[in-house]
């Protein structure tokens, strides 16, 4: 079945995880889209950043074939993931409206480094269909930000602050990277940040990890972080206990 149409709104997809169970809650359907304005020194999905075409697919497809791996995700659902899934904007919020209309939880997985004030009100439309958002914060410094990602950590916070003025709920994420992203006044940031807010039901500690090297070097480029080890359990502990103890989240 051909479901392409010139009027149809295409997802640029990078890839499909059929049974992905890291993504949101239950068993998930989690789309992967191409394209990401962030350039992260530790990324595992350098091959997401380009923006060039990769597999197009419509909304119909999609869920066409989600519906194929539907008896997989009975406390799942969907989730869109990158990438950076908001650049595809347009595309995400078709997906969510019409996976709504057919009782499908939809979750986003985003950095959130694209948002931009001036647009707003694409940006609530997109929410009015979204059940859960996995905010990844990478920096609370935005000099440091920059020096991770190649961008302002300016759009995400405002992202953030966002998400709860419209009482989406969200799990914030923080990849713990050694010498980077450890050090203990800047995950207290995060922390001052992160109380800061009302509609946060998690927050998640994710160990750096070098598997991501391998694309790097099949693709011709130097990984930056190749001398950094990965956290011992006694730092990812630290790290938890500075940004989730005594806290309460509403689930």
């Amino acid at each position: 079945m051909n479901l392409f149409s010139e009027d149809k709104i295409l997802g640029n997809i990078h890839s499909i995880e059929t049974f992905g169970t890291f993504d949101g809650p239950g068993i998930r359907y989690v789309l992967f889209l191409q394209g990401c304005p962030f350039r992260c020194q530790y990324c595992h999905n350098r091959d997401t950043w380009s923006t060039n075409k990769n597999i197009n697919m419509s909304v119909e497809e999609v869920l066409h074939d989600f519906e194929k791996y539907s008896y997989f995700y009975k406390n799942g659902g969907i989730t869109v993931s990158g990438g950076e899934a908001l650049l595809q904007l347009p595309f995400v919020t078709e997906l969510f409206k019409t996976a709504k209309e057919r009782n499908i939880h939809t979750c986003l997985d985003t950095s959130a480094g694209c948002y931009r004030k001036t647009s707003i009100n694409a940006y609530e439309e997109l929410l009015k269909y979204t059940d859960l958002v996995l905010l990844d914060i990478k920096h609370m410094d935005d000099q440091k930000h920059m020096i991770l990602t190649k961008s302002t950590n300016k759009h995400v916070l405002e992202f953030a602050v966002l998400l709860d003025q419209l009482k989406i709920p969200t799990i914030i994420r923080h990849v713990l990277i050694p010498t980077i992203t450890d050090d203990d006044k800047d995950l207290k940031a995060l922390r001052d940040f992160t109380d800061s807010l009302t509609n946060i039901v998690d927050i998640e500690v994710l160990p750096y990890h070098s598997k991501g090297i391998k694309k790097w070097n099949d693709m011709g480029i130097l990984y930056e972080l190749a001398h950094i080890k990965e956290p011992t359990e006694e730092m990812i502990d630290k790290a938890e206990y500075i940004l989730k103890s005594h806290k309460q989240f509403k689930k």
